[in-house]
């Protein structure tokens, strides 16, 4: 008898847990809320676009490059802002990790929505609120998809480079890789085609593709899902000696700087320029490969699910409440030096 009321009881103290967990979550979410700032900061999502606007005039990579920011912030501890974060004494900044040192940018421009922000209404958004607008604006302002970014994100105050280095999906990652990092972060394969959709604009460094041209998996022979026309293209750009690795190539070279399906076209006609873009569609048996077809038959099925998938990853693993804080410049904690 003690021992079915102890059971009895553990059962009914684990169930207490279990909703408290879902109820948690649940809560965190609800705190994300697309008039977050309605009161507080109404001139948010103006101020945001005039900022972006202005640095596009001098830099057409821009927009493609924040929403790489928000992308390479998420997957890292979640949405907290900590790719933002300089190095001090108490932060190893996530700058120099392997995926993004010497290829992530944009932070001059998040610097100065900060700090337009921090005129029009002090203290109020979060560094990782902004990076989540900017990709919105960014991706609407090329001709993408338009939705509502649920916001009220607090800032980390600390970076992980270790998580960087590790949990960032690569160029030459093969499918199975890129999946398990997808679900890493709770993504699916849906998710995974959209959100790779946003290399329909932007700019790649020939690093990122010489071994494609030339050695694909060490074989010494070029890899064999290039399209040849296309392979001959890149090669001229990004010679197999003497070449400059960082040569900057279009990811779509037919539209580079407007956000639409061309990329999907492109995967399927063999023309992706990174193996992690290949892959979607040319990997023996890929379940994503439909998606790719989907989404190429569909610009608008690719925007909606490029904005729901944007929405779902602007979730993850946030921090909200008296979680994290609302930095005053975006490179470093409030506290620290």
């Amino acid at each position: 008898m003690v021992c079915g009321v102890y059971h009895g009881g553990a059962r009914a103290v684990l169930l207490a847990v279990a909703v408290v967990l879902v109820l948690g979550k649940e809560a965190q979410q609800q705190q994300l809320s697309e008039g977050f700032y309605a009161g507080s900061c109404p001139g948010v999502h103006r101020v945001v676009r005039r900022v972006l606007k202005e640095a596009h005039r001098a830099d057409a990579r821009i927009y493609a490059s924040l929403t790489r920011l928000h992308f390479h912030d998420c997957f890292v501890q979640g949405c907290d802002g900590s790719i933002l974060l300089d190095n001090s004494s108490s932060v190893v900044s996530e700058k120099y990790a392997r995926p993004n040192n010497n290829s992530a940018r944009g932070y001059p421009v998040v610097d100065d929505v900060k700090a337009a922000l921090e005129k029009a209404c002090p203290g109020v958004v979060s560094c990782a609120d902004i990076l989540a607008i900017a990709a919105k604006v960014s991706v609407e302002l090329s001709g993408g998809p338009r939705w509502r970014v649920p916001l009220g994100r607090s800032d980390g105050i600390t970076a992980n480079i270790t998580g960087a280095n590790s949990l960032l999906p690569s160029p030459r990652n093969n499918l199975t890789t890129l999946q398990r990092k997808f679900a890493a972060v709770g993504l699916d394969d849906t998710d995974l085609v959209a959100l790779s959709g946003a290399h329909t604009f932007g700019r790649v460094q020939c690093q990122f593709v010489t071994d494609r041209l030339y050695n694909f998996s060490k074989t010494g022979k070029p890899d064999p899902t290039l399209d040849g026309g296309y392979r001959a293209l890149l090669a001229a750009s990004c010679p197999r000696r003497g070449g400059n690795k960082t040569v900057l190539n279009d990811l779509d070279p037919t539209r580079p700087d407007a956000f639409d399906k061309n990329y999907f076209t492109n995967l399927e006609a063999n023309r992706g320029f990174l193996r992690s873009d290949q892959e979607l569609f040319s990997a023996p048996g890929a379940p994503t490969a439909a998606i790719v077809d989907r989404f190429a038959s569909s610009q608008k099925a690719f925007f909606r699910s490029f904005a729901a998938s944007m929405i779902k990853m602007g979730n993850v693993k946030v921090l909200t409440g008296g979680q994290g804080e609302v930095r005053k410049k975006c490179r470093k904690v409030n506290n620290g030096s």
